[in-house]
Protein backbone atom coordinates (compact mmCIF):
# COMPACT_ATOMS: atom_id res chain seq x y z
CA UNK A 1 0.00 0.00 0.00
CA UNK A 2 2.84 2.36 0.90
CA UNK A 3 4.55 1.69 -2.44
CA UNK A 4 1.34 2.54 -4.28
CA UNK A 5 0.88 5.78 -2.36
CA UNK A 6 4.54 6.66 -2.92
CA UNK A 7 4.15 6.09 -6.67
CA UNK A 8 0.97 8.20 -6.71
CA UNK A 9 2.75 10.96 -4.81
CA UNK A 10 5.66 10.91 -7.27
CA UNK A 11 3.27 11.03 -10.22
CA UNK A 12 1.43 13.98 -8.70
CA UNK A 13 4.70 15.83 -8.07
CA UNK A 14 5.86 15.09 -11.62
CA UNK A 15 2.67 16.58 -13.04
CA UNK A 16 2.92 19.59 -10.72
CA UNK A 17 6.54 20.18 -11.78
CA UNK A 18 5.65 20.12 -15.48
CA UNK A 19 2.62 22.37 -14.91
CA UNK A 20 4.78 24.83 -12.93
CA UNK A 21 7.35 24.93 -15.73
CA UNK A 22 4.78 25.28 -18.52
CA UNK A 23 2.88 28.09 -16.77
CA UNK A 24 5.99 30.11 -15.89
CA UNK A 25 7.67 29.56 -19.28
CA UNK A 26 4.60 30.53 -21.29
CA UNK A 27 3.97 33.45 -18.94
CA UNK A 28 7.46 34.88 -19.30
CA UNK A 29 7.37 34.52 -23.09
CA UNK A 30 4.12 36.47 -23.28
CA UNK A 31 5.41 39.16 -20.90
CA UNK A 32 8.71 39.47 -22.78
CA UNK A 33 6.82 39.77 -26.07
CA UNK A 34 5.01 42.80 -24.66
CA UNK A 35 8.20 44.21 -23.09
CA UNK A 36 10.32 43.85 -26.22
CA UNK A 37 7.74 44.14 -28.97
CA UNK A 38 5.45 46.82 -27.58
CA UNK A 39 7.79 48.80 -25.34
CA UNK A 40 11.05 48.32 -27.26
CA UNK A 41 13.22 46.81 -24.53
CA UNK A 42 15.39 44.78 -26.94
CA UNK A 43 18.24 44.01 -24.52
CA UNK A 44 17.76 40.25 -24.18
CA UNK A 45 21.13 39.37 -22.62
CA UNK A 46 20.93 42.11 -20.00
CA UNK A 47 17.34 41.09 -19.26
CA UNK A 48 18.49 37.51 -18.63
CA UNK A 49 21.15 38.84 -16.26
CA UNK A 50 18.42 40.68 -14.33
CA UNK A 51 16.44 37.42 -14.23
CA UNK A 52 19.32 35.60 -12.58
CA UNK A 53 19.97 38.53 -10.22
CA UNK A 54 16.36 38.25 -9.01
CA UNK A 55 16.77 34.48 -8.69
CA UNK A 56 19.91 35.05 -6.63
CA UNK A 57 17.98 37.27 -4.22
CA UNK A 58 15.43 34.49 -3.73
CA UNK A 59 18.12 31.87 -3.04
CA UNK A 60 19.73 34.19 -0.49
CA UNK A 61 16.36 34.65 1.22
CA UNK A 62 15.68 30.89 1.25
CA UNK A 63 19.13 30.18 2.65
CA UNK A 64 18.48 32.73 5.40
CA UNK A 65 15.14 31.05 6.16
CA UNK A 66 16.82 27.65 6.31
CA UNK A 67 15.29 26.09 3.19
CA UNK A 68 18.72 25.81 1.53
CA UNK A 69 21.43 24.03 3.47
CA UNK A 70 25.15 24.39 2.96
CA UNK A 71 26.42 22.35 0.00
CA UNK A 72 29.52 22.08 -2.12
CA UNK A 73 29.97 22.36 -5.88
CA UNK A 74 33.56 22.20 -7.20
CA UNK A 75 34.65 25.46 -8.81
CA UNK A 76 35.73 23.87 -12.14
CA UNK A 77 32.30 22.27 -12.58
CA UNK A 78 30.54 25.49 -11.58
CA UNK A 79 32.52 27.50 -14.13
CA UNK A 80 31.95 24.85 -16.81
CA UNK A 81 28.20 24.97 -16.20
CA UNK A 82 28.08 28.79 -16.28
CA UNK A 83 30.15 28.81 -19.48
CA UNK A 84 27.71 26.47 -21.21
CA UNK A 85 24.70 28.39 -19.87
CA UNK A 86 25.99 31.81 -20.96
CA UNK A 87 27.01 30.57 -24.40
CA UNK A 88 23.50 29.12 -24.68
CA UNK A 89 21.84 32.45 -23.88
CA UNK A 90 24.04 34.57 -26.13
CA UNK A 91 24.10 31.93 -28.87
CA UNK A 92 20.31 31.69 -29.04
CA UNK A 93 19.97 35.49 -29.18
CA UNK A 94 22.60 35.79 -31.92
CA UNK A 95 21.09 32.87 -33.85
CA UNK A 96 17.68 34.56 -33.81
CA UNK A 97 19.23 37.82 -35.04
CA UNK A 98 21.31 36.30 -37.83
CA UNK A 99 18.98 33.55 -39.09
CA UNK A 100 15.44 33.39 -40.37
CA UNK A 101 12.72 32.35 -37.93
CA UNK A 102 12.35 29.04 -39.77
CA UNK A 103 16.01 28.07 -39.38
CA UNK A 104 15.94 29.25 -35.76
CA UNK A 105 13.07 26.82 -35.12
CA UNK A 106 14.98 24.02 -36.85
CA UNK A 107 17.97 24.73 -34.60
CA UNK A 108 15.74 24.50 -31.52
CA UNK A 109 14.32 21.19 -32.72
CA UNK A 110 17.82 19.80 -33.21
CA UNK A 111 18.43 20.11 -29.45
CA UNK A 112 16.46 16.90 -28.92
CA UNK A 113 18.72 14.63 -31.02
CA UNK A 114 21.80 16.37 -29.58
CA UNK A 115 20.51 15.76 -26.03
CA UNK A 116 19.86 12.12 -26.96
CA UNK A 117 23.41 11.86 -28.27
CA UNK A 118 24.83 13.21 -24.99
CA UNK A 119 22.82 10.71 -22.94
CA UNK A 120 23.86 7.82 -25.18
CA UNK A 121 27.55 8.78 -25.01
CA UNK A 122 27.88 9.81 -21.36
CA UNK A 123 25.15 7.77 -19.64
CA UNK A 124 24.96 4.76 -22.00
CA UNK A 125 21.19 5.28 -22.38
CA UNK A 126 19.30 2.93 -24.69
CA UNK A 127 16.04 4.00 -26.31
CA UNK A 128 13.39 1.59 -27.51
CA UNK A 129 12.04 1.77 -31.07
CA UNK A 130 8.75 3.29 -29.88
CA UNK A 131 10.59 5.97 -27.90
CA UNK A 132 12.68 6.92 -30.93
CA UNK A 133 9.64 7.01 -33.20
CA UNK A 134 7.66 9.14 -30.73
CA UNK A 135 10.52 11.68 -30.65
CA UNK A 136 10.45 11.83 -34.46
CA UNK A 137 6.69 12.43 -34.39
CA UNK A 138 7.13 15.34 -31.94
CA UNK A 139 9.85 16.84 -34.14
CA UNK A 140 7.65 16.45 -37.22
CA UNK A 141 4.63 18.06 -35.55
CA UNK A 142 6.51 21.06 -34.19
CA UNK A 143 8.28 21.52 -37.53
CA UNK A 144 4.98 21.50 -39.44
CA UNK A 145 3.43 24.22 -37.28
CA UNK A 146 6.49 26.45 -36.72
CA UNK A 147 8.99 26.15 -39.59
CA UNK A 148 8.11 28.51 -42.45
CA UNK A 149 10.79 30.45 -44.31
CA UNK A 150 14.27 28.94 -44.04
CA UNK A 151 17.35 30.97 -44.90
CA UNK A 152 20.81 30.77 -43.36
CA UNK A 153 24.33 32.11 -43.84
CA UNK A 154 27.66 30.86 -42.52
CA UNK A 155 27.86 33.07 -39.42
CA UNK A 156 24.20 32.33 -38.61
CA UNK A 157 24.80 28.61 -38.97
CA UNK A 158 27.86 28.84 -36.69
CA UNK A 159 25.86 30.74 -34.06
CA UNK A 160 23.10 28.11 -34.23
CA UNK A 161 25.59 25.25 -33.77
CA UNK A 162 27.10 26.95 -30.71
CA UNK A 163 23.64 27.68 -29.30
CA UNK A 164 22.35 24.13 -29.78
CA UNK A 165 25.36 22.34 -28.31
CA UNK A 166 25.82 24.74 -25.39
CA UNK A 167 22.10 24.52 -24.51
CA UNK A 168 22.12 20.73 -24.67
CA UNK A 169 25.28 20.56 -22.52
CA UNK A 170 23.86 23.03 -19.99
CA UNK A 171 20.64 21.04 -19.60
CA UNK A 172 22.57 17.76 -19.38
CA UNK A 173 24.75 19.24 -16.63
CA UNK A 174 21.71 20.30 -14.61
CA UNK A 175 20.70 16.65 -14.22
CA UNK A 176 24.30 15.41 -13.94
CA UNK A 177 25.37 17.83 -11.18
CA UNK A 178 22.24 17.26 -9.10
CA UNK A 179 22.80 13.50 -9.13
CA UNK A 180 26.57 13.53 -8.78
CA UNK A 181 26.73 15.99 -5.88
CA UNK A 182 23.32 15.23 -4.32
CA UNK A 183 22.08 18.76 -4.90
CA UNK A 184 18.47 19.87 -4.90
CA UNK A 185 17.16 22.39 -7.40
CA UNK A 186 17.48 25.30 -4.96
CA UNK A 187 20.97 24.16 -3.95
CA UNK A 188 22.18 24.16 -7.56
CA UNK A 189 20.51 27.50 -8.27
CA UNK A 190 22.17 28.91 -5.16
CA UNK A 191 25.56 28.05 -6.65
CA UNK A 192 24.98 28.98 -10.30
CA UNK A 193 22.59 31.96 -10.27
CA UNK A 194 24.98 34.50 -8.65
CA UNK A 195 27.79 33.70 -11.09
CA UNK A 196 25.45 33.83 -14.08
CA UNK A 197 23.92 37.10 -12.89
CA UNK A 198 27.31 38.76 -12.41
CA UNK A 199 28.73 37.57 -15.74
CA UNK A 200 25.61 38.42 -17.78
CA UNK A 201 25.12 41.84 -16.21
CA UNK A 202 28.80 42.58 -16.87
CA UNK A 203 28.88 41.55 -20.53
CA UNK A 204 25.16 41.88 -21.35
CA UNK A 205 25.10 45.61 -22.22
CA UNK A 206 28.05 45.14 -24.61
CA UNK A 207 26.50 42.08 -26.28
CA UNK A 208 23.15 43.85 -26.62
CA UNK A 209 24.81 46.94 -28.11
CA UNK A 210 26.67 44.68 -30.57
CA UNK A 211 23.39 43.06 -31.64
CA UNK A 212 21.03 46.04 -31.59
CA UNK A 213 23.31 49.12 -31.69
CA UNK A 214 21.30 50.46 -28.77
CA UNK A 215 22.50 51.25 -25.25
CA UNK A 216 20.54 49.80 -22.36
CA UNK A 217 21.36 52.88 -20.27
CA UNK A 218 19.78 55.16 -22.89
CA UNK A 219 16.47 53.30 -22.90
CA UNK A 220 13.42 55.40 -22.04
CA UNK A 221 12.26 53.73 -18.82
CA UNK A 222 8.58 54.41 -18.19
CA UNK A 223 6.27 53.24 -15.43
CA UNK A 224 4.60 50.67 -17.70
CA UNK A 225 7.87 49.31 -19.11
CA UNK A 226 9.29 49.04 -15.57
CA UNK A 227 6.17 47.16 -14.53
CA UNK A 228 6.69 44.59 -17.30
CA UNK A 229 10.41 44.45 -16.49
CA UNK A 230 9.73 43.65 -12.83
CA UNK A 231 7.01 41.18 -13.82
CA UNK A 232 9.41 39.44 -16.21
CA UNK A 233 12.08 39.14 -13.50
CA UNK A 234 9.53 37.80 -11.01
CA UNK A 235 8.23 35.11 -13.36
CA UNK A 236 11.80 34.22 -14.36
CA UNK A 237 12.47 33.03 -10.81
CA UNK A 238 9.81 30.37 -11.26
CA UNK A 239 11.04 29.55 -14.77
CA UNK A 240 14.64 29.02 -13.62
CA UNK A 241 13.59 26.96 -10.62
CA UNK A 242 11.06 24.83 -12.51
CA UNK A 243 13.62 24.05 -15.21
CA UNK A 244 16.06 22.72 -12.61
CA UNK A 245 13.29 20.76 -10.86
CA UNK A 246 12.03 19.17 -14.10
CA UNK A 247 15.44 18.23 -15.46
CA UNK A 248 16.44 16.94 -12.02
CA UNK A 249 13.34 14.76 -11.76
CA UNK A 250 13.49 13.58 -15.37
CA UNK A 251 16.23 14.13 -17.99
CA UNK A 252 17.22 16.80 -20.47
CA UNK A 253 15.69 14.79 -23.33
CA UNK A 254 12.31 14.42 -21.60
CA UNK A 255 12.44 18.12 -20.73
CA UNK A 256 13.05 19.01 -24.39
CA UNK A 257 10.41 16.64 -25.81
CA UNK A 258 7.57 17.48 -23.45
CA UNK A 259 8.77 21.08 -23.29
CA UNK A 260 7.55 21.62 -26.85
CA UNK A 261 4.09 21.70 -25.31
CA UNK A 262 5.09 25.24 -24.35
CA UNK A 263 5.67 26.03 -28.03
CA UNK A 264 2.16 24.84 -28.84
CA UNK A 265 0.66 26.88 -26.00
CA UNK A 266 2.59 30.01 -27.01
CA UNK A 267 1.27 29.67 -30.56
CA UNK A 268 -2.29 29.22 -29.31
CA UNK A 269 -2.08 32.18 -26.93
CA UNK A 270 -0.43 34.28 -29.64
CA UNK A 271 -3.34 33.58 -31.99
CA UNK A 272 -5.81 34.34 -29.20
CA UNK A 273 -4.27 37.63 -28.03
CA UNK A 274 -2.55 38.96 -31.16
CA UNK A 275 -4.85 37.84 -33.98
CA UNK A 276 -5.59 34.70 -35.97
CA UNK A 277 -4.00 35.64 -39.29
CA UNK A 278 -1.34 32.94 -38.92
CA UNK A 279 -3.75 30.21 -37.87
CA UNK A 280 -4.40 27.74 -40.68
CA UNK A 281 -4.93 24.03 -41.30
CA UNK A 282 -1.18 23.34 -41.47
CA UNK A 283 -0.57 24.88 -38.04
CA UNK A 284 -3.50 23.01 -36.48
CA UNK A 285 -2.33 19.73 -38.04
CA UNK A 286 1.19 20.29 -36.72
CA UNK A 287 -0.12 20.95 -33.22
CA UNK A 288 -2.18 17.74 -33.26
CA UNK A 289 0.79 15.68 -34.48
CA UNK A 290 3.12 17.20 -31.86
CA UNK A 291 0.72 16.59 -28.96
CA UNK A 292 0.13 13.00 -30.14
CA UNK A 293 3.89 12.47 -30.25
CA UNK A 294 4.31 13.83 -26.70
CA UNK A 295 1.62 11.49 -25.38
CA UNK A 296 3.27 8.59 -27.21
CA UNK A 297 6.71 9.54 -25.84
CA UNK A 298 5.43 9.71 -22.27
CA UNK A 299 3.86 6.27 -22.62
CA UNK A 300 6.76 4.65 -24.52
CA UNK A 301 9.59 6.00 -22.34
CA UNK A 302 7.86 4.92 -19.11
CA UNK A 303 7.53 1.30 -20.19
CA UNK A 304 10.20 -1.27 -19.20
CA UNK A 305 13.00 -0.97 -21.74
CA UNK A 306 11.59 2.25 -23.16
CA UNK A 307 14.52 4.22 -21.84
CA UNK A 308 17.20 2.43 -19.86
CA UNK A 309 20.02 4.39 -18.32
CA UNK A 310 23.09 3.69 -16.26
CA UNK A 311 23.05 4.87 -12.65
CA UNK A 312 25.89 7.16 -11.69
CA UNK A 313 28.71 5.46 -9.73
CA UNK A 314 28.20 6.09 -6.03
CA UNK A 315 31.23 6.70 -3.75
CA UNK A 316 31.89 4.79 -0.53
CA UNK A 317 29.70 7.16 1.52
CA UNK A 318 26.66 5.95 -0.39
CA UNK A 319 24.16 6.10 2.43
CA UNK A 320 25.11 9.66 3.38
CA UNK A 321 24.82 10.97 -0.22
CA UNK A 322 21.48 9.22 -0.72
CA UNK A 323 20.23 10.79 2.50
CA UNK A 324 21.42 14.22 1.35
CA UNK A 325 19.71 13.79 -2.01
CA UNK A 326 16.48 12.76 -0.32
CA UNK A 327 16.61 15.85 1.92
CA UNK A 328 17.26 18.10 -1.11
CA UNK A 329 14.34 16.59 -3.01
CA UNK A 330 12.05 17.09 0.00
CA UNK A 331 13.14 20.76 0.12
CA UNK A 332 12.16 21.22 -3.55
CA UNK A 333 8.78 19.61 -2.90
CA UNK A 334 8.07 21.75 0.17
CA UNK A 335 8.92 25.02 -1.55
Amino acid sequence: MSSVSKADRKAALDVASWFFNVVTSVGIIMVNKALMGTYGFSFATTLTGLHFATTTLLTVLLRWLGYIQGSQLPLPELLKFVLFANFSIVGMNVSLMWNSVGFYQIAKLSMIPVSCFLEVVFDKVRYSRDTKLSILVVLLGVAVCTVTDVSVNFKGFLAAVIAVWSTALQQYYVHFLQRKHSLGSFDLLGHTAPVQAASLLLCGPFVDYWLTEKKVYAYDYTVISMFFLVLSCSIAVGTNLSQFICIGRFTAVSFQVLGHMKTILVLMLGFFFFGKEGLNLQVILGMVIAVAGMVWYGNASSKPGGKERRIYPVPSNKSQKQEDLSDSTETDEKV
